[in-house]
């Protein structure tokens, strides 16, 4: 198990080389490619290159706390001790949920005998034409930790045009149902038989107790 002092080494030292060039898609899924880069300490001019990828579901609302249990579906138990002050911090989090999934597996490793800077240009000449890679430099034995900090700075850079785009979203699809029950209310106006569709339409729409004031008026004067 790790030491609390080295996991936040790997926290504090994480070091993000190249961001992905877009956010985290708000309707659906998003597939980052990360190169990760670690240092092995007992060879000089030695770097491990992992290549995997992260899968992100589409976001949800959901509390902070229930963000932090998710996002560590895949991580190892090194990543726990990051992931429980996640959850005692769920604050910094928002609201907003991504379901990050890391797969354990690594897609691609290999350690690359140079420094640490020729390396670091070369994968980000390789990913150059990848919109949505990133290439980190972090901890070697304890790079889900490294990978754990990428995700979670990647998702609150991200939450800003989520939430705008969300919010966006419900808006439009409350002033569509908003003009669909108005429809349905000229229609039963004019058209007796068409005061059970509306009430239909209210029970499921959940609008019922807002709108049931003008539907008793029409039962009355039908």
């Amino acid at each position: 198990m790790a030491k609390k002092d080295d996991i936040w080494y790997a926290v504090n030292t994480t070091q993000v080389i190249r961001r992905p060039q877009k956010t985290l898609e708000t309707f659906g899924a998003t597939q980052i490619r990360y190169y990760l880069l670690a240092e092995l300490l007992d060879t000089p001019n030695a770097i491990r290159v992992r290549e995997g990828t992260l899968y992100s579901e589409r976001p949800q609302i959901i509390t902070p706390s229930q963000y932090a249990n998710s996002v560590l579906n895949g991580f190892g138990e090194k990543a726990e001790e990051y992931a429980s002050w996640l959850r005692n911090h769920g604050e910094l989090l928002g609201i907003i949920k991504y379901g990050l999934q890391f797969r354990r597996e690594v897609d691609h490793e290999v350690v690359i005998h140079d420094t640490l800077e020729n390396v670091s240009h070369h994968v980000c000449d390789k990913c150059e034409a990848d919109t949505l890679a990133a290439v980190l430099v972090g901890a070697d034995e304890l790079w889900e930790v490294s990978l754990l900090k990428f995700g979670v700075d990647f998702i609150q850079q991200s939450a800003p045009t989520n939430l705008q785009e969300f919010t966006g979203r419900q808006i439009q699809r409350t002033n569509a149902l908003d003009q669909e029950i108005e429809d349905a209310f000229r229609a039963a106006l004019m058209n007796k038989t068409s005061i059970d569709y509306l009430g239909e339409l209210l029970r499921k729409s959940g609008k019922f107790e807002q709108y049931e004031d003008r539907f008793f008026a029409l039962l009355r004067d039908r």
